[in-house]
C-alpha cells in the first residue's frame, strides 16, 4: 500500500537526487522538498544546478563535486554529514552516478556508515528504452563507447554476441564513427533506435537497421545534434546457420555413410543440430 509521507529531512544523510533531462516539468515534488531544504547542496557544476534553481525559486548553498576533484572533496563532505549536515547529490542532468560523478562519494558515505537515500527520477537511459520498442526485459547499460576507434571496435566486438539490448549514450561528433563501426563490427542489420533530445522540444526516436539509421543521421546535420542515446537489439543466434566447417566434413562423409550416419557423426564433432544437417543435405541431394 502506498504512503505518502511527510518531507522530513534527516541529520547526517546524503540524498541522490535526480534532476530533469530536458523537461524542467518532470522534477519530482519530494525532489524540489529535498533541495528547499538540505544544508548543502553538492552539484557537477554549481551554475547548471544554480539555474534549476533559481527556476522553482530555491536559494541553497552549493558546493562544486565533479570528476576533476570527486575524490579529494568527498572527505570534506563526509566530514560535514558526521557533523549533523544533510546532503543533495545532484548532476546536470538525469540521475547521479548514471555516468555521472558521485560514484567515490556515496562509496566513502557507505564505509563510513552515513545513511544515504536516492530518489527515483529522471534518466535518460531508461526512458528511451521505454519508447524504442525493443525487448527490455533484460538490457545491459554500456555507458559511452571509447572515443578511439580501436578501443571502440574492440568493444563492440567483445559485445558482438550479447543477448541482452545494449543502451549507449553517444555524443554529436562521435554518432557517425559509432555507426559505422557498429555496421563494420556487426553488419548492417543490427536493430538500433536513436533517442534524441529526449523530453525536449525537438525529442526525436527513430529505428531501423544500423546501416539504414547510418544513412539516415547523414543525411541531416540536424539529426545528429543534441543529447542522444542508442538502443541496441540484442544478438539473436541463427539456429538454421550452419558452420562452414559443418557443411565440408558432412558433404566428405557423404561419400562413404549414410546421410544419417554422416550427420549424427558430423553433429557430435561441430556441436550442431543433427536434424539441421540432415534436412540440409537433403536438400542439396534434390536440387
Amino acid at each position: 500500500m502506498n504512503q505518502q509521507q511527510q518531507s522530513v529531512i534527516y541529520t547526517s544523510t546524503l540524498y541522490v537526487v535526480p534532476t530533469p533531462i530536458g523537461n524542467l516539468g518532470d522534477i519530482s515534488y519530494r525532489a524540489l522538498e529535498v533541495l528547499k531544504n538540505v544544508d548543502l547542496i553538492a552539484a557537477e557544476d554549481t551554475r547548471h544546478t544554480g539555474l534549476l534553481l533559481q527556476h522553482f525559486a530555491i536559494s541553497a548553498r552549493l558546493f562544486a563535486l565533479h570528476d576533476h576533484n570527486e575524490q579529494q572533496k568527498a572527505e570534506k563532505l563526509l566530514v560535514k554529514l558526521q557533523a549533523g549536515q544533510s546532503i543533495a547529490l545532484v548532476s546536470d542532468a538525469g540521475t547521479p552516478l548514471i555516468n555521472d560523478p558521485g560514484y567515490h562519494f556515496v562509496r566513502r558515505c557507505r564505509k563510513a556508515g552515513i545513511r544515504v537515500v536516492p530518489l527515483p527520477g529522471a534518466c535518460a537511459a531508461t526512458t528511451a528504452l521505454c519508447a524504442a520498442g525493443v525487448a527490455s526485459d533484460r538490457f545491459c547499460y554500456e555507458g559511452f563507447l571509447p572515443a578511439k576507434t580501436k578501443g571502440r571496435k574492440d568493444t563492440l566486438m567483445a559485445l558482438a554476441e550479447e543477448p541482452r539490448t545494449l543502451i549507449f549514450y553517444e555524443s554529436t561528433h562521435r554518432l557517425v564513427k559509432s555507426l559505422q563501426d557498429m555496421v563494420i563490427v556487426w553488419g548492417p542489420q543490427r536493430y538500433v533506435v536513436l533517442a534524441r533530445e529526449l523530453t525536449k522540444t525537438w525529442e526525436s526516436i527513430y529505428g531501423a537497421s544500423v546501416g539504414e539509421l547510418l544513412a539516415w543521421v547523414q543525411e541531416d546535420e540536424m539529426r545528429r545534434r543534441g543529447e542522444m542515446v542508442l538502443i541496441v537489439a540484442g544478438h539473436k543466434a541463427q539456429e538454421d546457420v550452419l558452420p562452414l566447417d559443418a557443411l565440408r566434413t558432412l558433404a566428405l562423409l557423404q561419400k562413404e555413410l549414410p546421410l544419417k550416419k554422416a550427420a549424427a557423426l558430423v553433429a557430435e564433432i561441430y556441436g550442431v543440430k543433427k536434424n539441421a544437417l540432415y534436412k540440409y543435405a537433403s536438400k542439396q541431394q534434390e536440387s
